[in-house]
């Protein structure tokens, strides 16, 4: 598997925005990144955010994002629109749910699909939502500390 992408982000957009206006919180791309067990990224919105968190660390298919973008006809949107925290080249993400596996010397145990919301329409293109369904990227505990770098 292959990291393309390494995102953080300070803030939350979309989580706990139902009924509100999305957030302006940008997603913040950096060259290599903190992974703390148990806690999440440092510096990401979700670090620390709750004991036993299924998504501490979320990452996306680069080959999604290509689909989509071909899809919809959409051009000059980065990945980090999607707002997942590593976007990986050639692994089939939804074969890692329940697994646990290694990036770079880190440990990831898998836990479910990071499924898409409404607010991919919005951020993305119309019916980006529906077109993600089973291909939303994958929520993951962090269970080594580490750190992770674009390759």
């Amino acid at each position: 598997m292959q990291i393309l992408h390494l995102y953080i982000s300070p803030e939350h957009n979309f989580f706990g925005h139902h009924g509100r206006p999305a957030g302006q919180a940008p997603m913040i791309e950096v060259d290599s990144i903190e992974c703390v067990a148990s806690q999440g990224l440092k510096g990401d919105r979700f670090f620390g955010f709750k004991e036993d968190y299924k998504g501490q660390v979320t990452f996306f298919a680069h080959e999604v994002y290509e689909r989509l973008c071909e899809q919809f006809q959409v051009m000059g949107v980065e990945p980090s629109v999607f707002r997942r925290n590593i976007i990986t080249k050639g692994a089939d993400l939804n074969a890692l749910i329940g697994q646990e596996f290694e990036i770079q010397g880190v440990r990831f145990l898998g836990t479910q699909e990071s499924a898409p919301c409404y607010w991919m329409n919005q951020a993305f293109a119309e019916g980006a939502e529906e077109a993600m369904k089973g291909d939303g990227g994958l929520r993951a505990k962090i269970l080594s500390d580490g750190v992770l770098r674009k390759e």
